[in-house]
């Protein structure tokens, strides 16, 4: 049995992240043994549901998995759990394919998970029953089991709303959620707000916790969980341990984190060593084989990413000298001669012979498809592979002749045409990619480093 439910909602903007990560701190609170997911390639969500819970948040992406394989890591991810929680991407419906193949309802369908709709209500109420309405007969095959109303005005509010859904719905309304400045995740230009980023994080984690048990009821909401049919799958098989004794470098501070768990989880599987450091304040590189340089918000950091001038250097030096990495968006940023934003030019690490520039609109965003190119460093077939971006930088001044990893056949990367700058042993490209059987770029990238290790 795998306890389970999806919170989606009508839209995107509706509260889903703040009810989620309230929800999962709640159950957690209850000692429950809470996993999280998030539909989607997302990075920042899944930080606030990690948090929440105790445990790492797990992306489902239908773009880069197929099918079964959404289905077996489920199964596999989920193992042992009191209670699993999907939080949604946009609304229920959406998703690129027209008719919903890859949308939120489409992975209640195969997960066979009951739906919890949080609606955001201003504005409205007696308006909220054909939504919810049309939102069932739309497609009855994904359950919708219960509705949280959320940014509620008041009393009076919340009594016309649950009026209006008892009259005309038989959903049950399982919880009412106040407007409240205090509840707020900020926003910014990827999205939300980091946990790190947030002021008292502990604090409004348990603020969004105790809040959402006065205001839900859990109990009705794990017995909808509950209510989730069994699900089998096949059992995911164990690689081999092909990277036994390689240390790879990994920052994780407040400029980097945008990595998936399953993906580091993958490396440590393969016998790898993780060693993360600091890119803000470590004077040097810890003693590593490799290097991993995911994605983040090296430009609101500039100013101390360049501070650290030791660590530059130590950078700059070791993959001059060899060093086998892999970089994603903001370090490929970190790894530019320079990064610009809101007026200030900040040195970086000058690996690559370029400069970063943020600019105010996004450069690429979404779904991408790659290939590997003839300059490649881990030797990919010629088949594409499906990857995402979601970066508001372009790279300047890149020399002539600058090799590239890959071809772009969808999506923007570097120039359009390519992504993945190649410096020596290193690639750096913005798009981002998840390792997953269409893509084991975890087992590619760990064997270069090997063959690369004296």
């Amino acid at each position: 049995m795998i306890p389970r439910f999806l919170i989606a909602a009508a839209h995107k903007s509706s509260g889903k992240t703040v009810v989620s990560t309230g929800l999962a701190r709640a159950l957690q609170q209850r000692g429950l043994d809470v996993r999280t997911f998030k539909k989607g390639p997302d990075y920042i969500d899944p930080m606030w549901l990690e948090k929440a819970s105790g445990r790492a948040c797990y992306n489902l992406d239908f773009n880069t998995m197929g099918r079964d394989e959404i289905l077996r890591f489920f199964v596999d991810r989920t193992a042992g759990a009191d209670i699993n929680l999907i939080e949604s991407n946009k609304g229920l419906y959406d998703g690129v394919d027209l008719h919903g193949a890859d949308s939120n309802a489409a992975m209640a369908k195969l997960l066979q998970v009951p739906v919890v709709l949080v609606v955001d209500t201003s504005g409205t109420t007696r308006g909220i029953a054909p939504l919810l309405v049309g939102y069932q007969t739309f497609d009855p095959d994904a359950r919708i089991a219960g509705v949280i109303l959320n940014k509620v005005g008041g009393p009076r509010h919340e009594a016309k709303l649950r009026a209006a859904v008892a009259e005309y719905t038989d959903l049950p309304v399982l919880g009412a959620v106040a407007r409240s400045d205090d509840l707020e995740i900020g926003e910014r230009h990827l999205g939300l707000t980091t946990p790190g980023e947030t002021g008292a994080l502990a604090v409004l984690i348990e603020r969004l916790g105790t809040r959402m048990a006065e205001s839900v009821d859990l109990d009705a909401l794990l017995e909808i969980g509950r209510s989730a049919p069994d699900l089998t799958a096949q059992p995911l098989t164990q690689p081999e341990r092909y990277a036994e004794g390689l240390r790879i470098g990994i920052p994780r501070d407040e400029a980097f984190g945008f990595y998936y768990p399953d993906d580091l989880e993958a490396m440590q599987a393969a016998g790898a060593e993780l060693v993360f450091f600091d890119a803000l304040r470590d004077p040097e590189l810890p003693d590593v084989d490799g290097l991993f340089i995911g994605g983040g918000f090296p430009e609101t950091s500039a100013a101390a990413l360049a501070a650290n001038t030791s660590l530059l250097a130590d950078i700059r030096s070791k993959i001059a000298a060899g060093l086998p990495g892999y970089a994603e968006c903001g370090g490929l940023m970190y790894l530019c001669r320079s990064l610009e934003w809101q007026g200030e030019r900040h040195p970086m690490v000058g690996a690559i012979e370029g400069d970063a520039v943020m600019c105010p609109r996004p450069q690429g965003r979404g779904y991408t498809r790659l290939q590997g190119a003839p300059d490649c460093l881990w030797q990919v077939d010629s088949a594409p592979f499906k990857a995402h971006e979601f970066h508001y930088a372009r790279v300047d001044n890149l020399p002539a002749g600058t090799r590239y990893g890959f071809k772009v056949q969808r999506g923007a990367g570097i120039d359009g045409a390519h992504d993945g700058v190649v410096v020596n042993n290193l690639m750096a490209g913005f798009c981002h990619m998840r390792n997953t059987a269409g893509n084991p770029w975890v087992e590619r990238f760990l064997r270069f480093v090997k063959s690369r290790k004296p």
